[in-house]
């Protein structure tokens, strides 16, 4: 039967998550979640939630959240911008700023919901090649362009680049706007959040899905200018006014509180990722520098996914990305120090 309007659908390849196994005995290392619980606090908030307030519309500002991140940062309220996690934020972003007939610059290794994105909002790309050891080359970004995007540090690469780095992109892009996307900063890469009232083009994006272990919430939020949080915020209130939800808000506001928490977390990690590295090279691996909760590896001798497949079977769940470049490659999250003693006691009995 003829279905004309099929032929009037949108046509997209849309991004793909890690996977997420139901089981209780999978040690799953697949999609950079953090192995630790939320705050204290965060879990007191839970409790202490009054169930009665979901009948009534959270606070489309989150003046609460606001306030308490623009005070951990040294900003204004109206310096931040809230969001359903980063991707949110994101998202938004790229519809808020990218808005030229130039093409938008980001690495061609990196987070692959960038170019779903651009596709989805019909905005012209190019993708800035790594080096080979997958570093940026700043000098590769001066040129026209509509916006830049990098993550710092990079997803699923792991490396990081400086503060400095940082400001010398921004100076050679003052007429278009530059968006570092920190979602995994907080694991020893340095932000650009020093350099926001330097840069008024310069919007910053965390979220709370990492280093706070709040990815079942959805937290994210934009940190820059008062005139980019307010095109943030027009073009949030044209689509959705009430993005966050009352819980969230909440737990994200307990959560920012609890700083001695999350550094502790933040150091447990960087300890066990470091331990980890060194007993993947000692399996043979090459293992760069990472600055995140995870480790992106490779191994001369074997191939990744025959590894991703055998650590499956074995119900460890790890990312492979059959992808150009890094087809030999498998991203590996830091779990605690059980689960990565499980995960190198495996990979010695494969190797």
């Amino acid at each position: 039967m003829d279905k004309p309007f099929l032929k009037r659908l949108r046509r997209i390849d849309p991004y793909v998550p890690g996977e997420q196994p139901q089981s209780d005995d999978i040690i799953k290392l697949n999609a950079n979640e953090n192995p630790y619980p939320p705050a204290p606090g965060v879990q007191q908030a839970l409790r202490d939630f009054d169930a009665s307030r979901l009948a009534l519309y959270p606070d489309a500002n989150g003046k609460a959240l606001k306030t308490a991140l623009a005070n951990r940062f040294g900003l204004k309220p109206s310096q931040v911008f809230l969001g359903n996690g980063s991707d949110d934020v994101l998202a938004l972003a790229f519809q808020s700023f990218f808005c030229s007939d130039e093409p938008v610059l980001y690495p061609d290794i990196t987070y692959s919901f960038y170019p779903v994105w651009c596709d989805l909002f019909c905005i012209p790309y190019e993708t800035v090649p790594l080096d080979e050891n997958f570093c940026v080359n700043i000098r590769d970004y001066d040129r026209p362009n509509g916006g830049i995007v990098l993550p710092n540090p990079n997803a699923p690469t792991g490396r990081g680049v400086s503060l400095a780095f940082l400001e010398d992109l921004l100076q050679h892009n003052a007429d278009c706007v530059v968006i570092i996307d920190e979602a995994y900063v907080d694991f020893g890469a340095q932000s650009a959040v020093p350099l926001i009232e330097k840069y008024e083009n310069l919007l910053v994006v965390q979220t709370m899905s990492k280093s706070r272990s709040l990815a079942g919430l959805r937290i994210g939020y934009a940190l820059g200018s008062e005139t980019l949080i307010a095109t943030l915020e027009a073009v949030k209130n044209s689509y959705n006014s009430y993005t966050m939800d009352a819980v969230a808000l909440a737990a994200g506001e307990a959560a920012v509180a609890d700083e001695a928490y999350f550094q502790e977390t933040c150091c447990k990690v960087v300890a066990t990722r470091e331990r980890t590295a060194d007993a993947l090279r000692g399996l043979g691996f090459v293992v760069p520098p990472s600055l995140t909760n995870f480790l992106f590896v490779t191994h001369p001798d074997k191939n990744a996914s025959d590894i991703f497949a055998a650590l499956r079977e074995r119900g460890i769940f790890i990312r492979y990305f059959k992808l150009p470049r890094i087809d030999n490659y498998l991203r590996i999250t830091v779990g605690t120090d059980e689960q990565m003693d499980r995960l190198i006691d495996a990979l010695r009995d494969l190797l």
